[in-house]
């Protein structure tokens, strides 16, 4: 059985949030472990739909992408990380400071501003001279055999090498203005496709992008599976359909 649907960039974060959330492994680890979410803009829905606790989402976003000219202006109080101790939220570490607290099959959920899905390759802008989070965490993923879990929605997707863009932008020619680094980066990649197939057991095809009147970045999404599956996809996507945008 088919059908099709639409989601705005904004309900595809939600989408991917709830996801995250109903994982196994990150159930898992919420009962007995430690589950770190560091900020970003699909992240702060993470936080919500990991912890039941509405937060102001615009205090919880680090790098982000916006118009060069009529940008949001908003003053907000930034939100300290959210590490999830056994479930439950321990103020006293970070991004950072959890990681010597950490066992292999632990959590930490980062999310990315570009995509190559086919290749399961996120790219990471870096503005931070010493990495940022990634900077500052990847080698403890790597060694400690942590779970890197990348939240992506497939509005990031580009139609270009990552691993070489990242290539051309370190080469040290003449430039104006300031250009990011791009760190790519391999993890489990979740987009709106794994969570409709861990939500709903529907496969989902992306067969547009792009919109209007606040569609801009959506995507058109077909899918497929029986009877059952497909309604309650279609329920969920349902009860997500309106989620504000992001400002």
């Amino acid at each position: 059985m088919k059908t099709e649907v639409v989601l705005t960039v904004a309900e595809s974060k939600r989408l991917i949030a709830k996801g995250v959330a109903s994982l196994d492994y990150v159930q898992e680890k919420m009962q007995e472990g430690i589950v770190v979410v560091t900020s970003g803009s699909t992240n702060g829905y993470v936080w919500e739909e990991l912890t039941g606790e509405a937060i102001d989402k615009r205090a919880y976003i680090s790098g982000r992408t916006i118009p060069a000219k009529g940008a949001p202006k908003w003053h907000v109080d930034m939100l300290d990380d959210l590490v999830l101790v056994n479930g439950k939220s321990d103020s006293s570490l970070d991004r950072f400071t959890c990681l010597d607290k950490m066992k292999p099959g632990d959590v930490y959920i980062k999310g990315a501003n570009a995509l190559n899905y086919t290749t399961g390759t996120a790219g990471i802008a870096i503005g931070h001279p010493t990495g940022g989070t990634i900077g500052g965490s990847i080698g403890s993923i790597i060694a400690r055999k942590f779970r890197l879990l990348i939240p992506v929605g497939l509005e990031k997707e580009v139609p270009f090498d990552i691993d070489m863009a990242s290539r051309i932008i370190a080469e040290p020619d003449d430039k104006i203005g300031a250009i990011n680094a791009l760190w790519p980066v391999r993890g489990d990649i979740f987009t709106e496709i794994e969570a409709l197939g861990t939500l709903c057991d529907v496969d989902a095809i992306p067969v547009g992008a792009g919109g209007i009147a606040g569609a801009e970045g959506g995507m058109r999404f077909l899918l497929m599976g029986d009877k059952s599956a497909i309604q309650t996809a279609r329920d969920l996507i349902a009860s997500i359909q309106g989620e504000p945008q992001l400002i």
